[in-house]
């Protein structure tokens, strides 16, 4: 069973929380224009973590499902959904936990640990080593579709993201704001995210570039290859098994 609640992001704009489970906290960090119950619940990812004795905490971003969506500009200062993180952190007093994200969850997981958020243990789904950098080319590509919203037909390269879009009812402008405000990872600052870390990627992945580079540039990183594409690969049972796999043989350690 899923309890929702509400906490202050940074500047107090109101934030939802999905919880599940009871025991070690893990918190699960969703991807770009989808949400906690897209990313995380739907498919069983959460279930499985919560039957496997964690307390599962999966807030929806900034501007992303029942989170608050503001449009004046200063919501959205750079790593904003950095800030939101150490909010939450803060808000469910969390001093020993583990980290997951996927996508743009896992792109703010490494950006939060380099701000000095202490995961005991780290998962990133859906990345390699490419996507932590290079935003502002694959922010364009978003907002051109935006941009050109009712226009895009089957074909178009925007596609898919924004038949995605449509499907999740993004508030376009919140999204836009949201899209300038992410900063890039350079691979020199990887050497500072010392926590063991494994990388999930679907075999059709890349996305975001090749986890196995990312796995290399980081001081205690592995790989996990689950089925799928990028959007596919968040349906896979896999997903959840791989991070069952890993967290739970951290709590044996």
């Amino acid at each position: 069973m899923t309890k929702k609640e509400t906490f202050a992001g940074f500047d107090g704009t109101e934030l939802a929380l999905h919880r599940m489970g009871e025991g070690r906290p893990i918190v699960l960090l969703h991807g770009l224009f989808s949400s906690a119950e897209m990313n995380w619940i739907r498919f069983g990812h959460a279930k499985q973590l919560a039957e496997a004795g964690f307390e599962v905490l999966m807030p929806d971003l900034r501007a992303h499902g029942e989170s608050g969506k503001p449009h004046d500009p200063a919501a959205y200062p750079p790593d904003v959904l950095v800030r939101d993180a150490m909010a939450l952190v803060e808000h469910c007093n969390l001093t020993d936990f583990d980290l997951a994200g996927f996508s743009l969850g896992a792109r703010t997981a490494v950006r939060a640990v380099l701000a000095g958020l202490a995961p005991r243990r780290l998962a990133l789904c859906g990345m390699g080593l490419e996507g932590l950098a290079g935003w502002d080319k694959r922010a364009a590509f978003f907002i051109d579709a935006i941009d050109r919203f009712d226009e895009i037909k089957h074909g178009d390269p925007a596609f898919f993201a924004v038949s995605f879009m449509k499907t999740m009812k993004v508030d376009r402008e919140a999204a836009r704001l949201l899209l300038q405000s992410v900063d890039d990872t350079e691979t020199s600052e990887l050497r500072n995210v010392d926590m063991r870390t494994l990388i999930i990627c679907g075999d059709k992945d890349r996305d975001n570039g090749s986890p196995d580079k990312l796995a290399d540039a980081l001081p205690d990183a592995s790989t996990a290859e689950i089925p799928g594409t990028h959007m596919s690969s968040v349906a896979e049972s896999a997903l959840g098994d791989a991070l069952c796999n890993f967290f739970l043989d951290d709590a044996a350690d």
